[in-house]
């Protein structure tokens, strides 16, 4: 808004400082409160309708496109630029009722990689299942992980989620090379883990690294081969991938 002129501030044609202004500079003011307050409603009302859109729902993504998700967030969450979608109270509100997730993803416990913060998305765009080093058994786990596809047709992409300095992978290593027992049912996870220690104690390089890489492709390869996964693969485009979180960059490599 312009400052009124030296004139406003002058005593009125009646010789009395003080009073309204002239009717010239007080219709240029309402004129100017008026375009004012319209260009705001116009700015509210754009990021209104680029929020709506942002969150509105739509087809459900194939595969392809639900990776694509996933990478798309994980690059925006280790440039420091994460967009938090799908968290707002309208969001919240609208997913209530039901759920279309495009994506399952099998991680670990460790509290510095949770897979909404990593691949920055929110609710209801993932199922999530996590354990200690992303490790299955015959039951629960491999249950719950079969339910999301089966029951979602929304849910094509299944993500295997490992990350560098897995402190499960390291107590299992310990273990298995004293020839000890963990306690109570760690000990369960540590006899998960054998598969990934044997295919990765031959290789050059460090040991830890190498079974924490060794136990995302095998967990894929035994997600590939389980049936009811399997024909989800065959005759409905399930696709299943893995992937390897570095703690510092923030970033996610595929490695399976």
């Amino acid at each position: 808004m312009e400052r009124p002129g030296k004139d406003a501030e002058q005593p009125n044609a009646g010789g009395e400082a003080g009073q309204s202004l002239p009717a010239m500079s007080r219709r240029r003011l309402a004129g100017l409160a008026g375009a004012a307050a319209l260009a705001a409603g116009g700015l509210a009302g754009t990021g209104a309708a680029a929020q709506a859109s942002d969150e509105a729902p739509g087809q459900s993504p194939g595969p392809a496109e639900a990776l694509r998700l996933l990478r798309d967030g994980n690059r925006r969450w280790a440039r420091g630029t994460p967009r938090h979608p799908h968290q707002s109270l309208s969001w919240r509100e609208h997913v209530a009722g039901h759920q279309q997730p495009f994506a399952t993803v099998i991680s670990c416990i460790d509290s510095r990689v949770p897979p909404e913060l990593v691949f920055d998305r929110g609710l209801g765009d993932m199922f999530v299942i996590r354990t200690g080093a992303q490790t299955l058994d015959d039951q629960v786990v491999l249950g719950s992980i079969e339910f999301c596809p089966v029951n979602y047709r929304s849910a094509r992409l299944v993500f295997v989620l490992g990350h560098q300095k897995c402190g499960a992978v390291k107590a299992a290593i310990e273990v298995i090379e004293s020839g000890g027992r963990a306690r109570g049912h760690i000990q369960a996870v540590v006899d998960a883990l054998r598969p990934a220690y044997r295919a990765a104690k031959p290789l050059a390089g460090d040991l830890l690294e190498n079974m924490i890489r060794a136990q995302t492709r095998l967990t894929v390869r035994r997600l590939k081969l389980e049936p009811v996964l399997r024909r989800l693969i065959v005759t409905d485009g399930l696709r299943i991938v893995g992937g390897h979180y570095h703690l510092h960059s923030g970033r996610v490599e595929i490695i399976a």
